[in-house]
């Protein structure tokens, strides 16, 4: 069995308010409710095709 190490990263936690009029993906489990809002880069250059491609690709050749 082999040890991988883990890099773990502090990152500011405090939520950004949301501007009400953002879309919201909403479901309910049981008695929870997610509400899930996606955020984009606006000085990204990786379309989110090209992104899922390198992704797939590096989950390759992790097997």
């Amino acid at each position: 069995m082999s040890e991988e190490t883990r890099t773990i990263q502090n990152v500011d936690t405090t939520p950004a308010r949301a501007p009400e009029d953002v879309p919201a993906l909403v479901k309910k489990i049981g008695k929870t409710t997610y509400k899930v809002r996606v955020h984009f880069s606006d000085t990204s250059t990786e379309t989110m095709s090209d992104k899922i491609k390198r992704m797939l690709k590096n989950e390759i050749q992790q097997m």
